[in-house]
């Protein structure tokens, strides 16, 4: 199935993030108890990345309540992706979720919105709100 329409996504918060090797390497060498991420989230719709949170500083819990909007042209998936700003070099990649198209069918509890928590992979759980207006169509 693919979607043609308007997709508004608005993500809550995410819990239960697990640090990184960055993040745990530098409180090894500062001898520090508390390991924390400074999050965002990318947001991309098939291939194509729409945007991204703010990062929210020194938590494994962050709250953003961000909206994205976006036209989708047979679009199959919705993915975010979880990272760690890093202060130098590449961020580092926290956890992911992909979100079917087709899935939004069944699951929505009402006829255009999904509203629930979201498994990460490997670890963590993402509140999200998915508001899609337009028409599925058969991908054969």
């Amino acid at each position: 199935m693919k979607f043609n329409g308007f997709l508004k996504l608005r993500i809550g918060e995410a819990v239960d993030l697990k640090p990184t090797d960055f993040s745990q390497r530098h409180n090894v060498l500062f001898n520090k108890a508390a390991v924390y991420l400074d999050p965002y989230i990318t947001v991309s719709v098939d291939e194509w990345r729409i945007g991204q949170t703010h990062t929210k500083q020194k938590t494994n819990s962050p709250t953003y309540n961000e909206d994205f909007s976006v036209n989708v042209t047979n679009g199959r998936k919705v993915e975010l992706a979880v990272f760690h700003d890093t202060p130098i070099g590449y961020d580092d990649f926290v956890a992911n979720c992909t979100i079917m198209f087709a899935d939004l069918i069944g699951a929505s509890n009402s006829d255009e919105t999904f509203e629930g928590w979201v498994d990460l992979e490997p670890e963590g759980k993402v509140f999200i709100v998915i508001t899609l207006t337009g028409t599925f169509v058969d991908g054969k």
